[in-house]
């Protein structure tokens, strides 16, 4: 009897699979001759290496810290975590079984999309979009609508009117806290606008929050909590997905993301990532349930953190206009890790990359984060991996590349 077999070969899902352009750039920048302003990571300097030891070893003298731990993550962990979601909401509580561990909070936006997304379904992501989002919803095979953002983060009117064509989107994402890309934070406004609008229309809203405790105050303020962003928008409807991630503010080898759901959102979560990858790391959450539970030490360590990143995007931009003048259009940060600008001429910063890699510096051209027209003149820019003498020294090439580039062409 004979039987045939199909040529072994892939999932038709990986035939849209690409990678980020983001990371395939860190491959190059990882050359010590080449200054990085590409990636989003967060300064190896700031790290707090004694206090995560010390979390190591208090961690090593719990007993089930070397074991496996509840899918959902360890219970200190999300113990904490919902009095910290508690806190960021204005004091409304969260209960703790809405808190789900993840692997980072790129693993919560999988297996999210898993969860909430069918083949087909639309997607409305920000434009210029964050590029980890546009991964996953890839893979999803969902169909992605693109909202435009200004300086008050995604226009929600524009979206709305699309909304009243017809559009039915089973998900909206949004980076509403110091956007990454663009740098910009949603308004009070239209995070009311965009929670009443899922409640109205009944989709999903992911609320990805990664540098939301990243801002910086006034120069000249001494109140604290004055460049804080408004409240999160999973305050004005319970259809709000709320993400985020230790990687940031304390280290991104921990690998500690989050999010807080409705209860049957994270149920199925939890049998998705049971799939993935059973559980997470007891040792590493409860090593980020010691720091981020300890509010004296995180507080000053926060204020330390937004103080010299603040310091940053100032030696960034200053050095940025000095050299550029009003030939770039160069975004003020208020707090996250980038800065976003705009060539006022021709210039297309995917071709000037070459040229900048060749002078010793790097970033990333816009087109990363958009396919339109636009985004060929931009460039993200970020601050948060060197120091002001290097960042102010980083822009010097860049000028001379663009010097170069522009005699090219």
């Amino acid at each position: 009897m004979s039987s045939a077999y199909l040529p072994a070969g892939l999932a038709r899902r990986t035939e849209s699979l690409s990678s980020s352009a983001i990371r395939d750039l860190l491959a190059l920048t990882a050359r010590d001759d080449v200054i990085s302003l590409a990636g989003g990571l967060p300064a190896t300097d700031l790290i707090p290496v004694d206090r995560i030891a010390a979390a190591a070893e208090a961690a090593l003298r719990t007993p089930d810290a070397l074991q496996y731990c509840e899918t959902r993550g360890h219970g200190t962990l999300r113990s904490v975590l919902a009095a910290r979601e508690s806190d960021a909401r204005g004091g409304v509580t969260v209960p703790v079984d809405t808190v789900v561990v993840t692997h980072g909070s790129q693993q919560a936006l999988t297996l999210l999309a898993q969860a909430l997304i069918d083949p087909g379904a639309v997607v409305v992501v920000d434009e210029p979009a964050y590029t980890g989002a546009l991964q996953v919803f890839s893979i999803a095979d969902a169909r992605i609508e693109a909202i435009p953002i200004d300086s008050d983060g995604m226009d929600t009117e524009e979206l709305e009117r699309r909304l009243a064509a017809g559009l039915r989107p089973a998900v909206v994402h949004t980076v509403a806290n110091f956007h990454n890309p663009r740098g910009v934070t949603m308004s009070e406004q239209r995070r009311r606008h965009l929670a009443a609008l899922a409640d109205r229309f009944g989709f999903w809203v992911i609320e990805d929050d990664p540098y939301g405790e990243i801002w910086f105050a006034a120069p000249d303020s001494a109140t604290p909590g004055v460049g804080a962003p408004p409240l999160p928008i999973a305050c004005h409807s319970d259809r709000v997905i709320r993400l985020s991630s230790a990687s940031k503010i304390l280290a991104p080898t921990l690998r500690v993301g989050w999010f807080v759901a409705p209860r049957a959102v994270c149920a199925a979560v939890e049998l998705l990532k049971q799939g993935a990858d059973l559980c997470g790391s007891s040792m590493t959450q409860l090593m980020a349930a010691d720091m981020l539970g300890d509010t004296a030490w995180l507080d000053a360590h926060l204020v330390d953190l937004r103080r010299e990143y603040s310091c940053r995007a100032t030696a960034l931009t200053t050095a940025l206009d000095a050299e550029f003048g009003a030939r770039l259009t160069v975004s003020r940060p208020a707090g996250g890790m980038f800065t976003w600008a705009t060539f006022e001429d021709a210039t297309d910063t995917g071709e000037l990359l070459a040229a900048a890699l060749d002078h010793g510096v790097a970033f990333v051209p816009g087109t990363a984060f958009g396919s339109g027209e636009q985004y060929r003149r931009s460039l993200r820019l970020s601050f948060a991996g060197a120091t002001p003498a290097v960042l102010t020294d980083a822009v010097r090439p860049l000028a001379s590349a663009r010097s170069a580039f522009t005699r090219a062409h």
